[in-house]
Parts: structure tokens; sequence; C-alpha cells
């Protein structure tokens, strides 16, 4: 919670500098997003979406009439999403203590959930436009975007086995604490007021970096290994906000 608090007083501060500068806006977000991940390993594949949600500040300043560098603040929630695996055996949450011991070594065809939180800065370019330059009704893209995010929490459940299922694992020192990502982005904004804007549109984000720690093991015709797989999340967000 003094995370949290923390987070929340700088975003207070940011909106007051931001605001005092007419060549900035000012904005909230509150965006649904639907998450999956993805491996280079084809014997751990995707299986599973999250529902989740980002919330956070946006500011932009406008270098031009249409095209501004901006920059973000906020929470990524219940990133992530589900891995099933292929190999004979493996241990894949091996710095994690398991309410049940029993699964630290899992079977083919076991599922793993993983449910991540950030703290997220993203920043790149926008361009906006429409029919005219007094038009109410704009377009806008946003490209590149990248995102820096920092892990706050990350828990997991294991399904799909014969010997049981568990849920809630704090599984933190599993996953990368830092996660690097791009993305791109288009919509349109209606300016219902002369400093009230409201925005819609869609935003594709993809991590770059591993999501997944690689001190794990796997078995496969009897041989175990390391588990190097590459496992990072994509993320598609309806983008909802609202600027000053």
């Amino acid at each position: 919670m003094k995370k949290i608090a923390l987070v929340f007083g700088f975003l207070l501060a940011w909106q007051g500098m931001i605001m005092a500068q007419s060549e900035f806006r000012f904005g909230v977000q509150a965006s649904p997003t639907w998450s999956w991940l993805r491996t280079n390993d084809k014997l751990i594949e995707a299986s599973g979406t999250n529902i989740g949600l980002k919330f956070g500040v946006l500011g932009e300043y406008y270098f031009a009439n249409n095209y501004a560098y901006f920059a973000g603040l906020g929470f990524g929630f219940n990133h992530g999403g589900t891995l099933l695996t292929g190999y004979n055996q493996g241990v894949y949450w091996p710095n994690t203590d398991l309410s049940n011991p029993l699964l630290d070594t899992l079977p083919k065809d076991a599922k793993l959930h993983y449910r991540l939180t950030y703290v997220e800065i993203p920043f790149g370019l926008r361009f906006r436009g429409g029919s005219n330059e007094d038009s109410r009704l704009k377009f806008y893209a946003e490209a590149p975007v990248f995102s820096i995010g920092f892990l706050t929490k990350a828990l997991g459940d294991i399904r799909g086995t014969a010997i049981d299922r568990t849920e809630d694992e704090n599984i933190r020192d599993d996953v990368n604490g830092l996660s690097l990502s791009w993305g791109v982005g288009a919509g349109v904004e209606y300016e219902v007021a002369s400093n009230a804007t409201v925005v819609a549109g869609l935003f594709f984000q993809q991590q770059f970096t591993d999501m997944t720690g690689d001190d794990g093991s796997v078995q496969r015709n009897g041989d175990w290994k390391q588990e190097k797989s590459r496992g990072a999340f994509n993320a598609l967000s309806l983008r909802l906000a609202f600027f000053f």
C-alpha cells in the first residue's frame, strides 16, 4: 500500500506541473486489456488469455500543431496468460516455495497461469489529425511507443495435472523484475469542451525481454536439461482516456 500511495502522490504532483504549462496536455486512462503469452520453445505453448486493466496518467507535449511527445505513469494489472507444458517432466518454478511440494515437478500437459502487475512508464510519439483544423472529431496514431515495466506482484496458478492444482502462489522469484516492450496504437478523440477531450482506440503491446526465469529444468526422453525458453506477453488494450 505504501508503494501505491507514493506512486499516486507522484501522479498528483506531475499533474500540477503539466497543467501549469500551456504546451502540455494531461489525461487519465482506464483501459481494459487482453494479454497472452508466447515462447520460443515448441514444447511450451500459449494456452489462454488474461483480462486485465491499465490505469494511470498520460502527458503530451506538442512541439508542432499535430505532433507530440507523450509519456505516462501507471499500473498494468493482471498481465500474462497461460503456458501448456509439452515436456515429459519439468521444474518450472524452482525458486517458488509452493504450497504443495508434489507440484515442484510437473508432468506433461500441466498449465502454468501467470498473473502479473507492473508499474509502467510508456513514452513515444503521437500524431493527430482531422477533416479540418476546427473539427471536434480527430483521429490519432501512436508509434513507436516504448514501455518500461517494474514488477510489483506475480501470482501463479498450476492447472491441468492429475496430482493436484494450486492457485495464488507467489512466483515473483521466478519472474524477471524488469519488462521492456514496444507498441503501436490508433483511435479517435472528441473534444467535448475547450479543455476536455474523450479518447478511444486500440493499442497493441509486445514485450521483448524475457518474462520467465531460466533456473528451471525439463526432461525429455530420459534426459534433463536447463529450461532456457524465452517467455513474454503480448497485450491488446481498449484505450479509454480523458484529457484536460
